[in-house]
């Protein structure tokens, strides 16, 4: 049976942060994630972390200013060494929260950047980040988003990803696959994670249209859920999606899988 994990930027943001922690408890969820603790204080953070008994499974690395458009700085030549800080910060943070995965977000290449000098400089930094969070004990995984929600952004497919993964060749390097962004751009789901799985370190889900939770668009979650067992995966499975209403009301989905 899969493994859900709530993501706490998408769901229950009708509380303070530290507060859905408990609200995810309550509803039954044995774990978390969410996009970035950096505004918060690692201690203060941690705490609430151990009152609520959840595990933190996942969070990106620093994605540098996200309110100015960024979504991510790994692809930055004139960037790397925020990029090289950014991830000792998120190891720093994983340690106290006993998180032992971190997401990096390729970004957007500024105007004017050649998409090889892009390309390459995105290489460099994840083999850093790879070679620096296999020393800590922690995996690092890369996520492809959809252009049609994050024009432009750099990594934008599974087979894109993978090439990356390749060409990186590092072992602590694997990909994550977000269900909604994969069909937004590729589908083929069932036989991707298939073929993919022992490449997969980590899957995020919502539904397409809307990117609301499963049940309210054309992905078949069942069908997608028993194949999950079918092939053996083993990890979480992030809720990474807007609730149509109140959070508490979007977990109907949810019952059969508890």
């Amino acid at each position: 049976m899969p493994r859900f994990a709530a993501n706490l930027s998408f769901l229950f943001t009708e509380r303070p942060f530290f507060e859905r922690f408990a609200a995810a408890r309550a509803a039954g969820f044995g774990a978390v994630e969410f996009h970035f603790p950096y505004e918060h204080d690692p201690a203060a953070l941690a705490e609430v972390v151990l009152t609520s008994s959840l595990d933190v499974v996942l969070f990106n690395l620093s994605a540098g200013d996200w309110a100015a458009g960024d979504r991510g700085i790994a692809c930055h030549p004139r960037r790397i060494a925020e990029f090289q800080d950014g991830v000792g910060q998120a190891i720093d943070y994983a340690r106290q929260l006993g998180c032992t995965r971190l997401n990096c977000l390729a970004g957007i290449p500024p105007a004017g950047i050649d998409p090889e000098k892009a390309q390459q400089t995105l290489i460099e930094n994840l083999r850093f980040a790879a070679a620096v969070t296999q020393r800590a004990g922690i995996e690092l995984v890369i996520e492809p988003l959809n252009t049609r929600d994050t024009p432009g952004f750099f990594v934008a497919t599974t087979r894109a990803a993978l090439a990356l993964i390749d060409t990186v060749g590092s072992d602590n390097l694997r990909l994550q696959y977000d269900i909604y962004h994969a069909q937004v751009m590729e589908g083929d789901l069932a036989r991707t994670l298939q073929e993919q799985l022992p490449r997969i370190g980590h899957i995020q889900l919502a539904d397409n249209p809307g990117r609301h939770e499963p049940g309210s668009g054309e992905i078949n979650f069942p069908f997608l859920f028993q194949h999950l067992d079918r092939i053996g995966y083993t990890g979480w499975v992030g809720c990474e999606y807007k609730p149509s209403g109140r959070s508490e009301d979007s977990f109907a989905w949810l019952e059969p899988w508890r």
